[in-house]
């Protein structure tokens, strides 16, 4: 009777160590963003993959084929807020990179703030233009401020989205000195980034570094015949002025963004004092626009086969770091791929060229012939147009009627697909196309007037910025979620990009960020 006393009493303490053990907190959240990253390349290149890479996220965790971010022109910074927020532009406040001041009539970036100073930058960067909380807040918020919270990126914008308005610090990588860079907003300055800048600089070791293939030139896959004959190396030397732009577009910037993070778990104690910590990484798999060939697909493929290379470095290093049984990784795409490449006229494929000067040029003397002399239009800036509101007012005229007109009169122009005013897209939006950029517009920053250009012609712009060709780009972009309590599994229908931020916060047991209106996914 005692043996079997003692057995059930061994039986119930084992049951109750598994349970709490289940129900625990992991000490670790990696949240890891890949710019242009696509589910289709994954696949293609599965078997040039190592184990614990890109093929430990597909046989271990939650893969989600294909996230739709459901807004008209995500871009990096938009998909990046959408996934830290599960929350759309429309009320995030993060509509794109750059945004159109209507008053000094240039373009800025979105985050710019000059009370700020940079450190180790002239930039002068803050939050404030994010309206909502992201997951790092609510990690800051849940912990009273004991959880680390530290974000790095190559970009700087993109570092201080996924940093948060609450997280201790933001590095990215300068475009003028190369320096890893940081604002004054974020109060942490992890020494070790002092460190890195003054005895290991980019500077440096940039002179030494190619990017060249990393297999045989033979063995990518579906690569046309021509490129096999040019393997490409490139280099970024000390002449060229644009060497660090061109680096952080390439696939070496993922190895520098890998070592930065490896310092981090290595010298900073994160996810091993207690509270709940929280290191987020960008990566970058975007097309390569300084390329040799205008036939990226060599690079592009190479860029995925280092990246495996990176994540198998980062996931190895985290599992000696805390455990793999207490840490959690969630990755995700940012929705949208740049396909730029202009197709050869031999083709015969149906193409054209826009040109926004010309189309404000004609609008503003249409403007003219209704309503009078004047300076009717104030910019153009991402397929919108800005009236000049100010005239407008002066001029006692009716705003929606001058836009509803303006509307009507540029359908009529070669290469406008639809025009919509502000009025159509905010206020109950009918079509798809329309639904699409009322969420993807914040009203602070929109235009007057929308503008959806025929697929296959190329916008012309005329500051001399390189052309943007028009393509619908419907690609497969993934996310993954790898944790101890998560089942593998592979999800092939549509899932909105919102319902990352909130199925994270389920499994961190913590509130979703505050404009998260999504369920989050049970898994």
């Amino acid at each position: 009777m005692k043996r079997l006393l003692s057995s059930m009493l061994m039986s119930m303490v084992v049951l109750s160590a598994l349970s709490q053990s289940k129900g625990e907190r992991p000490t670790l959240v990696v949240g890891i963003v890949i710019d242009q990253l696509r589910s289709d390349y994954i696949e293609l290149l599965q078997a040039h993959f190592g184990q614990h890479g890109f093929n430990r996220l597909i046989n271990e965790g939650a893969y989600f084929e294909n996230v739709d971010f459901n807004i008209s022109q995500p871009d990096l910074l938009s998909g990046t807020a959408i996934i830290f927020t599960g929350a759309y532009p429309n009320v995030n406040g993060i509509p794109g990179s750059k945004i159109f001041n209507t008053k000094k009539r240039f373009t800025d970036l979105i985050l710019n703030d000059a009370t700020k100073i940079g450190n180790f930058t002239s930039e002068t960067f803050s939050p404030t233009a994010l309206t909502v909380s992201t997951l790092a807040d609510e990690m800051r918020i849940n912990s009273n401020g004991l959880s680390y919270v530290y974000a790095i990126a190559p970009d700087a914008q993109q570092a201080i989205l996924m940093a948060g308005h609450a997280g201790n610090s933001a590095f990215w990588i300068n475009d003028i000195n190369g320096n890893w860079a940081s604002t004054t907003y974020y109060k942490d300055m992890p020494s070790l980034m002092q460190a890195r800048n003054y005895s290991s600089p980019l500077s440096s070791r940039l002179d030494s570094q190619s990017w060249t293939p990393s297999i045989d030139i033979n063995s990518y896959p579906d690569i046309p015949t021509h490129r096999k004959f040019y393997p490409f190396k490139y280099i970024f030397g000390r002449n060229d002025i644009d060497r660090y732009r061109a680096y952080k577009q390439s696939a070496l910037v993922n190895e520098e963004v890998t070592s930065v993070a490896l310092e981090y778990l290595k010298n900073l104690n994160i996810g091993k004092r207690g509270p709940v910590d929280m290191l987020n990484i960008a990566y970058t798999t975007a097309p390569f626009e300084y390329g040799i060939d205008a036939d990226y697909r060599l690079e592009l493929q190479d860029t995925y086969i280092k990246l495996d290379a990176q994540l198998e470095r980062l996931f190895t290093a985290i599992d000696k770091s805390v455990g793999r049984e207490n840490a959690i990784i969630f990755i995700s795409s940012t929705g949208y791929f740049n396909d730029n490449r202009i197709d050869d006229q031999r083709f015969n494929v149906p193409t054209g060229e826009f040109h926004p000067a010309r189309a404000k040029s004609l609008l503003n003397m249409y403007l003219m012939a209704v309503y009078g002399n004047g300076e009717w239009i104030a910019g153009y800036d991402n397929q919108q147009i800005f009236l000049n509101r100010e005239l407008i007012k002066e001029r006692n005229k009716d705003i929606v009627e001058i836009r509803r007109k303006s509307c009507e009169f540029l359908r009529q122009m070669s290469g406008i697909a639809e025009a919509y005013s502000l009025d159509d897209i905010i206020n109950n939006p009918v079509s798809d196309n329309a639904k699409k950029i009322n969420r993807g517009t914040t009203i602070n920053y929109a235009g007057d007037l929308f503008l959806t250009i025929t697929p296959g012609w190329q916008i012309v712009n005329e500051d001399n910025s390189p052309s943007k060709l028009v393509r619908a780009n419907a690609v497969n972009t993934p996310a993954f979620i790898l944790a101890p309590q998560i089942k593998a599994q592979k999800i092939t229908s549509i899932v909105d990009a919102s319902f990352l931020a909130p199925t994270v916060a389920r499994i961190l047991r913590i509130r979703s960020p505050n404009a998260a209106s999504h369920k989050p996914i049970s898994l």
